[in-house]
């Protein structure tokens, strides 16, 4: 019999059979790895294994290849403390479906586990929504895809306002003037110009986006997940609207909850 121990973060948890659940953790030491919960579906457990949520784990299994069982005490619930920030919801439901997809299973990721509990406590802050962004780039930067943001691919030593497609490196305001059409936007908080906001926030989920879907989900034949594409969404629709919400401020469901190189 194998066995281990270790601090995880409910990813999902999926019906199967009659009363059980599969659930998937990222887990400190052993990354994303999934087990079987016995009577998963009952009320109790269904409040234990909610997305974002951080637990104890026990996993046991006869071979090292089985799915293998879990145990798990609940340790916090962010999601409690954001039920009535529908938008933080939403960025938590992403956070959870673009780990669970993009992070490969059984596969040690220490500092991914680290950043994205950064994350769980960023969405009760202040610039949550620019923290989500941040976490997605930092995830491409752990799976092997980082950006180069340091400096200018065309060589200008201006400020830095895209970024190519094709290299994933920035590109300054003067010489991706001719190109902009074919350059990716490059939000200013990402490189340390403006506070962030419902537009940057929208151009940097652009970004990020992009980058994920070329080098994680396409490859693997998937679409970004659906709640990735909700919060996106929200962000070009409040955009839309003209909202320029400061930090501080709190929307409903239909307005977003804001606080506030070359081709």
């Amino acid at each position: 019999m194998i066995e281990w121990q270790d601090d995880g973060i409910v990813l999902s948890s999926t019906p199967h059979g009659e009363d059980a659940t599969v659930v998937h953790l990222l887990t400190r030491e052993h990354g994303h790895h999934a087990g079987l919960v016995r009577g998963g579906q009952s009320r109790r457990a269904q409040g234990t294994y909610q997305p974002g949520n951080l637990v104890q784990a026990s996993w046991r299994a006869r071979l090292a290849d089985h799915l293998g069982q879990y145990s798990c005490e609940v340790v916090e619930t962010p999601i409690a403390r954001l039920m009535d920030r529908p938008d933080r919801l939403v960025a938590l439901s992403a956070m959870a479906a673009v780990a669970q997809h993009a992070l490969p299973e059984r596969e040690a990721h220490p500092a991914a586990f680290e950043g994205t509990q950064a994350l769980l406590a960023a969405l009760e802050g202040e610039h949550w929504a620019e923290a989500y962004v941040h976490w997605e780039m930092f995830l491409l930067g752990e799976l092997g895809f980082a950006l180069d943001l340091s400096c200018c691919a065309g060589g200008g030593n201006d400020r830095l306002a895209y970024v190519s497609p094709r290299t994933g490196r920035a590109v300054s305001l003067s010489a991706g003037e001719p190109y902009r059409n074919k350059l990716l936007a490059l939000p200013g908080f990402l490189v340390g110009y403006g506070g962030g906001g419902t537009g940057e926030v929208a151009q940097g989920l652009r970004l990020t986006g992009f980058f994920l879907g070329r080098h994680i989900f396409h490859p693997a034949d998937r679409d970004l997940p659906a709640a990735r594409h909700r919060l996106a969404e929200r962000f070009e629709r409040a955009l839309g609207e003209g909202s320029g919400s400061k930090a501080g401020s709190d929307g409903e469901t239909d307005s977003v909850d804001r606080p506030a190189g070359m081709d």
